[in-house]
């Protein structure tokens, strides 16, 4: 049979209080709403990045398109400004000359086509360049948003774990003034049934599993030694008879 004291046993009541509001602590940190918040955003700008990865490539693959075509019509630019060249210095016949001309002429036609291309290619890069503009900002927003709700969080979790420090601490002192078998008891119980160890025995009913005492276990609670530690015979919790209950 354990024995304890009867102040230390109704003291058992208010450590019950600091480990229940530490675990609605744990339970507020555990299930704090901007947990959620960050883990959508997370979700959002991972779904959006296969959206931002294709995007740069397809501008990347068209930036290097332009360049090649930009260069195919400054080579040719260049070989009809040679060709222009030769016949402006008068040095050819006139067999070259009318050979060089139909070259120029068909140059033409080719830079004609070829600058054609590019259009098409830097139309195609500027709708690219502006989608990828709108993922990139798109992408920024939720990354900002991101930010912000970590910022949140933490200052939400400082809170809490101050509260919770304050409570430990405070939890420390009580059970600092409690027979340390029945702290032990306690910490036992607690473990094991859902983080109540004790309960008030209060109207006939266990406070810790809300069931009411049949007559001959309530009989028996209230006719025990004040120092002898009662236990519920539903939930196996310690019984504290607080004023309220007693015969």
């Amino acid at each position: 049979m354990t024995t304890a004291a009867p102040e230390d046993q109704l003291r058992l009541l208010s450590l019950q209080a600091l480990d229940r509001r530490a675990q609605q602590l744990a339970h507020s940190r555990r299930t704090h709403p901007t947990l959620a918040k960050v883990a959508e955003l997370d979700k959002h700008i991972a779904d959006l990045h296969g959206s931002l990865v294709d995007s740069r490539t397809a501008v990347s693959d068209l930036e290097r398109e332009l360049a090649k075509s930009e260069a195919d019509v400054a080579q040719v630019v260049a070989r009809a400004a040679k060709d222009q060249q030769r016949i402006d210095s008068g040095g050819l016949s006139a067999r070259d000359s009318v050979a060089v001309s139909d070259e120029l002429a068909s140059l033409a036609r080719r830079q004609a086509a070829l600058e054609e291309v590019e259009l098409e290619v830097m139309e195609r890069l500027e709708a690219h360049q502006d989608a990828l503009a709108k993922v990139e900002a798109a992408h920024q927003e939720l990354v900002g948003a991101k930010v912000a709700a970590e910022a949140e969080r933490d200052a939400a979790f400082a809170d809490i774990d101050g509260q919770a420090a304050a409570i430990a601490a405070e939890r420390a002192d009580a059970a600092g003034g409690i027979d340390a078998a029945l702290v032990k008891l306690y910490d036992q119980l607690r473990t094991r049934l859902g983080g109540t160890g004790a309960a008030a025995l209060r109207g006939g009913r266990c406070e810790g599993c809300g069931l009411e005492l049949n007559p001959g276990d309530l009989g028996a609670a209230r006719s025990a030694a004040a120092d002898q530690v009662v236990r519920c015979e539903e939930c196996g919790r310690i019984l504290v008879r607080v004023a309220e209950s007693a015969v």
